[in-house]
């Protein structure tokens, strides 16, 4: 009996599936995740999705696809390009075949190879009949007809039979990484527990893939990457909007309120509506409103009547609800914005990300109206980020924006669930009944250290008050004209946001003679950090520092960015935060700006990095005038 071949063992390795929107790309590469977490392995993804619900099929604009890096050290990106990548038809190998190094596997469904959906894909001929591929490891497999042998006993009609064969390419991925099925299988009994003869054909698929690979003479090895060294404790794979519902309703816990959710469905956020309104056991109530303005102004009546109120959206929702949260400014009152950025202006890319909302929750509303803004550095992040938004807005009396984006929120990592005793205590403060001798209430009283306002729940017996848009008279909460009475208290509400606690930016800065900081916010964080890792390899001393609090900024910000020579600043816009800093503080700043669509990729940054040890970065990057945006294009 001839033996098994030794696996090969590798430190890490980068997997890319790509399909039709319709061809479960997302749920195969969401089950390997799974095995992948189970096993042990660190792990990112990133999932990459049409902008069109059902673009027409076989094109290029309707591939949908599903990276994942899984390592036995601590990953923090889902790989710059794909080592392995599964292309289920020839629209999805047209716009990723050219992220495939030479010598990577390229695993095809050969079966759609056909000459009219060769067509669609704008090929001309069929590069599996030639040696265009020559320098890949290709495996051309009849994914489609294998499937449909494999389910034909369950009695299945052909199409859905067909659907299986996103099953049956992670069954041969699981043989290669040698990773159990039967997780997967349990969970499709689960998913199509009321329709047991798709189950069937679904399990039937993935053994069938399983079976290919262990029989078939054109795998020569199998991989194994094994487990990484992660801190104690209990892990699960978590999206980033997953996180961020989970560190909402944790708020509500410890402040002890209910946790009210006024939304709006739009993509990319709408898993948050999704996640809370499954949770409504832990005092959390959903509600999907009729638009985006209905739904703030319903989360800031929540905040008034005495619960955490939230409000999510995406960039063209946070145009439509400024003037509510301006609303929420003038009354004072906590209220968390979620904004999942993504690609704009207008309805721009809806299913792509982008770092391009910082201006506009910085200053995107009428008058003076400061609030506080967070932003988390990753998946599992959104859910301590969540945690801290919730302390500002409730101790500080303010409305807070927390700016995730599409990477963050649809990408997944595993999250070190966090023990009760752990969470962060919030105390609401609220107003109790006067006592006797109390000159009565004073709804716009304020806190000495916080400057935060009284908040009284309504119901409470001595303290009825009334609040609203206009302005309001220092302590009394009465409509004022006074512009007196205004200058005090638009430098009230400056001051409230100006003072809130945060902590001191952290630098790594292993050597301490750095000359040059990357300094990023967002979902920069993993490129910037996997970017670093190299030159550091390279000899090349660098500092990296990481903003969580973009208003205010951490009180020692000024004299860290004074430290370095330049300060390099990697955002998904067109150089925001950059113009902030150079605005702020005497410090060289340099943007490095990407805007399409897509992440950073560490490489991306890891040559910006070399450029500016070589004295090479462009000073175009900041494309401040006509001419630098056509030499930034250019080039």
């Amino acid at each position: 009996m001839e033996s098994k071949p030794t696996p090969t063992k590798l430190e890490q390795v980068v997997i890319r599936i790509a399909g039709d929107s319709g061809d479960g790309m997302q749920l195969a590469g969401d089950r390997f995740t799974a095995e992948a977490a189970a096993f042990g392995n660190d792990l990112a993804t990133q999932p990459n999705f049409p902008a069109e619900i059902r673009a027409p099929q076989g094109t290029v604009h309707g591939v949908s696809s599903f990276q994942i890096q899984i390592a036995d050290y601590d990953v923090l990106t889902a790989g710059d390009r794909p080592d392995v990548l599964v292309a289920m038809n020839p629209a999805a190998l047209k716009p990723n075949i050219d992220d495939l190094p030479r010598g990577g596997t390229l695993i095809v469904n050969s079966d759609e190879f056909t000459k009219r959906n060769l067509a669609k894909a704008g090929y001309d001929s069929n590069p599996l009949e030639t040696d265009e591929f020559g320098d890949y490891q290709v495996h051309a497999i009849p994914m489609s007809t294998l499937t449909i042998g494999a389910v034909e006993p369950t009695g299945v009609g052909k199409k859905d039979g067909h659907r299986a064969k996103n099953m049956f390419a992670l069954g041969v991925l699981s043989w290669m990484y040698g990773r159990p099925v039967a997780t997967v299988e349990r969970f499709l009994e689960q998913k199509f527990a009321t329709k047991p003869d798709i189950a069937h054909a679904n399990i039937l698929a993935l053994r069938a893939g399983w079976n290919y690979g262990e029989t078939t003479e054109s795998f020569a090895t199998t991989y194994e990457v094994g487990r990484a060294s992660l801190p104690p404790g209990t892990y699960r794979q978590i999206t980033g909007n997953t996180a961020l519902a989970y560190g909402l309703v944790a708020a509500g816990r410890s402040a002890g309120m209910d946790v009210f959710l006024g939304t709006y469905p739009i993509t990319p956020a709408s898993d948050i509506l999704h996640e809370l309104s499954k949770l409504k056991r832990f005092g959390v109530y959903t509600f999907q409103a009729e638009d985006e303005i209905a739904g703030i102004g319903a989360a800031i009546g929540a905040s008034y009547g005495g619960a955490l109120g939230v409000t999510s959206t995406s960039g063209p929702g946070m145009a439509l609800k400024s003037e509510a949260v301006g609303l929420a400014v003038m009354t004072e009152l906590p209220l968390i914005v979620v904004d999942v950025q993504r690609g704009g202006p207008s309805t721009g890319l809806p299913t792509k990300t982008e770092q391009a909302d910082l201006l506009q929750a910085m200053f995107g509303r009428n008058g003076e109206s400061p609030v506080a803004i967070v932003a988390p550095q990753s998946p599992a992040d959104c859910f301590d980020a969540a945690l801290e938004a919730a302390r500002i807005a409730v101790t500080y009396r303010t409305p807070v924006m927390l700016l995730s984006d599409g990477a963050i929120a649809n990408g997944s990592e595993p999250w070190r669930i966090p023990s009760a005793e752990q969470l962060p205590a919030i105390d609401p403060g609220f107003a109790t009944p006067p006592g006797d001798g109390d000159p009565g209430h004073l709804p716009y009283a304020r806190d000495p250290e916080t400057l935060a306002r009284d908040w009284a729940v309504p119901g409470t017996a001595g303290r009825e008050h009334r609040i609203g848009g206009l302005e309001k008279a220092n302590g009394t909460g009465d409509i004022s004209y006074h512009h007196t009475n205004h200058e005090l208290m638009t430098r009230l509400r400056v001051a409230r946001v100006a003072g809130i606690e945060v902590p001191d930016l952290v630098v790594d800065d292993p050597t301490g003679d750095a000359e040059v900081l990357l300094l990023g916010w967002g979902s920069s964080y993993g490129p910037i950090g996997e970017a670093v890792r190299r030159v550091r390899r390279a000899g090349h001393p660098v500092a990296r520092a990481h903003l969580r609090h973009l208003n205010p900024m951490p009180a020692n910000l000024g004299d860290v960015l004074g430290a370095y020579r330049r300060v390099l600043v990697p955002e998904m816009n067109l150089g925001q935060l950059s113009m902030v800093l150079e605005a702020r503080f005497d410090a060289d700043i340099q943007p490095v700006t990407k805007v399409a669509g897509m992440a950073f990729r560490a490489d991306e940054l890891h040559e910006a990095l070399l450029e500016e040890f070589a004295g090479t970065l462009s000073a175009t990057e900041n494309a401040k005038t006509p001419a630098a945006v056509a030499a930034a294009v250019t080039r």
